[in-house]
């Protein structure tokens, strides 16, 4: 697992990295960032174009290499709006980036013993590289076994068992893509969390346990905090956090006065909010009262552009490290196109 000093984003994209680390220093320089107030605007949406130029020349090189490219399988079960939107974004980002999709769509009548035969059978198929099967599942469907059914070295999404066990003892794994892109965004932008006070906000197995587990890695050397709904008060820890994470998804749960001045503050919420002004119908928006925590932190992510476009530049990343690992080779070893 790459360290704070070498990690990735250092190592791909130099030039960027040390930017990211000048604005961070209070340089004026712009690149994927663009300051307000005080804060650091941590922008995912303009990091996760670099990380997708990359990512696209390994699958030009992998392609160039097996005469095949990365292909993830994807499996929609039911008509859940926001499943299908997560599900067309991730299969357009596929597009562009350069890998195969096979998509598999049902409705919620599937039964799980056939979703399970499906599974297994992407599990038994050489030619697919990463399962990602879209949660949530209808309610007759037990999600655990699904998961736990998904072959670890196809897990993409970094939920099996065997993913999240070695991700808790710091070897090599799929990662959660959340907790990752949150991670590459901190890098990115040079924000250390070395004995840092870090609150995360929410112990869901997609975002918050993932989370803490990587902060608290001897080579991230956070102290970590979780909060849940049965935290009598979140208030203290929330004020007293150099880093607060907010995975709970409701509007406004962190307010102004309860976080401290110069603060860093993510937010994972994507909270759909009625607004007839929108052709959709709504906007989206965040756990954070954005416009009153902004002036009081020294960086913050937006909603939308922020968290999100990273969670889904990691889901293509890790396709692309599976499908290296089946074929025996690092992502280092492809000879990179220019």
């Amino acid at each position: 697992m790459p360290t704070q000093k070498t990690h990735t984003m250092a190592i791909r994209y130099p030039f960027v990295y040390n930017v990211g680390r000048c604005i961070h220093n209070g340089l004026s320089v712009a690149l994927g960032a663009y300051r307000r107030s005080t804060a650091l605007i941590l922008s995912g949406k303009e990091l996760s174009l670099l990380v997708n130029e990359h990512t696209s020349k390994l699958c030009r090189a992998f392609e160039e290499r097996f005469s095949r490219k990365p292909c993830l399988a994807v499996v929609l079960v039911g008509d859940n709006p926001a499943s299908k939107t997560y599900v067309k974004g991730k299969k357009k980002a596929c597009d562009e980036i350069g890998i195969a999709h096979i998509d598999f769509t049902y409705d919620e009548s599937l039964s799980q013993k056939s979703l399970l035969e499906l599974v297994q059978s992407l599990n038994d198929d050489p030619n697919v590289d990463g399962i990602l099967v879209q949660l949530p599942l209808p309610s007759h469907i037990d999600e655990v076994k699904v998961i736990n059914s998904i072959d670890p070295a196809k897990d993409v999404d970094g939920f099996h068992p065997v993913n999240i066990g070695k991700l808790l003892l710091g070897q090599k794994s799929h990662i959660a893509c959340t907790p990752k892109g949150i991670l590459r965004m901190l890098d990115h932008y040079g924000i250390l969390t070395d004995s840092k006070d870090v609150c995360i906000l929410g112990r869901s197995n997609i975002v918050g346990k993932p989370m803490a587990a990587l902060l608290m890695q001897k080579d991230r050397n956070a102290t970590v905090t979780i909060c849940h709904s049965l935290t009598p008060d979140i208030v203290p820890y929330v004020k007293r956090a150099d880093i607060l994470i907010s995975a709970v998804g409701h509007t406004n749960v962190v307010t102004s006065d309860m976080v401290k001045d110069g603060a860093v503050v993510i937010d994972v919420g994507m909270n759909r909010v009625p607004d007839p002004s929108k052709k959709s119908g709504y906007a989206l928006r965040g756990d954070v009262d954005f416009a009153n925590v902004e002036p009081k932190t020294s960086a913050i992510t937006p909603v939308p552009g922020g968290v999100g476009p990273m969670t889904i530049a990691m889901l293509m990343e890790n396709t692309v490290v599976a499908a290296c690992d089946q074929k025996g080779i690092d992502t280092a070893d492809l000879e990179v196109l220019e």
